[in-house]
């Protein structure tokens, strides 16, 4: 998907944007030829074969869709493989039931939304689980898991376990995300992924995108800055560099940024 076209189905009111499609949206990253209805029907087809669509009780809706998303269907966290990019690619997950926290929340989340029942993405750090709302309680699952239920000590050891230190949880961790901030966490974890494989068309797609969402954190011009230099566009990437630097002269890697420029400004002097 050309980047104008992200921009135009991302903008406009929370309310109006389809987190399916937007997700898919973002998995064009990785396959450009997606697509997204064929995916989209399949969402569909999950929420009208889970029986959980029609349950008055929305508490045995959910566990119903639970037992059907993960026991039944046999959607599961990618332990294995976790840094797959397929792992963040929605479609890739409908395929072969394989994901990582967010992207299986977020199947969880439109699968639900698609049998009446209200799920909401909850960001916790190092880990992503969603938010159910039943009867007036807020019941939290984790769907790397196995959708299972979490109290908020869980979500402590899950979160503690997922830093590799212990964390402190507060209310607000618990706040349930936009869908342009689930987007953000999503590209976020491509981001990081295609810069751990040094796949730098890819990862420059990904800010890309991250800069149409999420355009006050520097970090992604600065990141834009190092792709365009890995593939060799060393006068751009180095005016990203530049405009960082102009914009933080005192971030915590600016000297070492700084060295980066004036060898790259070396190398386009040996070039002229």
């Amino acid at each position: 998907m050309p980047l104008k076209a992200f921009k135009e189905l991302v903008q406009g009111p929370e309310a109006n944007l389809d987190l399916g499609l937007a997700a898919l949206a973002v998995a064009r990253i990785e396959h450009p030829d997606l697509v997204p209805g064929d995916y989209l029907r399949r969402l569909d087809e999950l929420g009208a074969r889970s029986g959980a669509r029609g349950i008055e009780d929305h508490r045995r809706a959910l566990e119903r869709l639970r037992r059907f998303l993960f026991d039944e269907e046999g959607f599961r966290g990618n332990v294995d493989a976790y840094y797959d990019p397929r792992n963040s690619c929605l479609n890739d997950v409908l395929d072969r039931k394989l994901g990582i926290p967010i992207t299986l929340s977020i199947l969880v989340m439109e699968v639900g939304r698609r049998v009446g029942l209200a799920v909401d993405g909850i960001g916790l750090p190092g880990h992503f689980i969603v938010a159910a709302h039943v009867e007036g309680d807020r019941v939290l699952l984790d769907p790397f898991n196995g959708g299972g239920a979490l109290t908020e000590e869980g979500c402590v050891e899950v979160a503690s376990r997922a830093v590799g230190r212990r964390v402190r949880l507060t209310p607000t961790h618990f706040t349930p995300l936009t869908k342009r901030q689930v987007l953000i966490r999503m590209l976020r974890n491509l981001k990081t992924v295609y810069g751990k494989h040094g796949e730098w068309e890819k990862l420059l797609r990904a800010i890309d995108r991250l800069l149409v969402l999420d355009e006050e954190s520097p970090e992604h011009v600065r990141d834009r800055g190092t792709a365009l230099v890995k593939l060799g566009h060393l006068h751009h990437g180095a005016g990203e560099w530049e405009r960082y630097l102009q914009s933080y002269p005192h971030a915590q890697d600016a000297e070492g940024l700084r060295e980066q420029l004036r060898e790259v400004r070396q190398r386009l002097a040996v070039r002229n």
